[in-house]
């Protein structure tokens, strides 16, 4: 076997993937290439073409890892035996909790606009919205699609906030439940 076949198997995808992350992060969509992830990781820009034909469909295959992530954490969620009240507070507290742990996937996922990847977001952003809002509404049939789709705002506001200002989620934990409480008052008024 060469010696390049033998570094196309070494790297991974997601020695790639996480290479790229931190660096559409620090510098940008536009201003990131493949042969800027390549030296950053230490192999040759052809070894990362093994694995994805463009920049364009590595993002893409963020995009898809990070939501598929944020929709088992909600599925994870639906599936406990709670009460309704403390499904919809655990949903919205874990939506917060995944936006400050997996900070660099969450810029990931709502926070780069480039015209160039707005194409790669497809489906993946609509499905998991669908997830939070079908569940929400499953919860509480009073809810309005207004009245989910300003929870979901309100809940990115939070996050957005705080993104890059804490290092983990457990230093606004307690602001989290305070900002989730909140919300519940209003849906759960007498």
């Amino acid at each position: 076997m060469s010696s390049r076949k033998s570094a196309q198997r070494d790297l991974t995808r997601e020695m790639i993937m996480d290479a790229a992350r931190d660096l559409f992060i620090m510098k940008g969509y536009q201003h990131v290439s493949m042969r800027q992830i390549a030296k950053e990781l230490g192999y040759s820009h052809g070894a990362i073409y093994y694995h994805f034909t463009n920049k364009a469909e590595l993002f893409f295959a963020l995009v898809e890892e990070h939501f598929s992530m944020l929709e088992r954490k909600l599925k994870e969620i639906t599936e406990a035996p709670l009460a309704p009240r403390e499904k919809i507070e655990a949903i919205l507290l874990g939506f917060i909790e995944f936006g400050l742990t997996h900070q660099s996937h969450y810029e990931i996922m709502f926070l780069i606009k480039d015209e160039e990847v707005r194409n790669c977001l497809n489906q993946s952003p609509n499905q998991t919205y669908e997830l939070f809002a079908q569940t929400l509404h499953s919860l509480c049939k009073d809810l309005s699609i207004q009245d989910i789709w300003s929870i979901f705002l309100s809940l990115h506001g939070f996050v957005t906030h705080y993104l890059r200002h804490v290092l983990r989620y457990e230093e606004v934990a307690d602001m989290a439940r305070e900002h989730v409480q909140f919300l519940l008052k209003g849906l759960f008024q007498s």
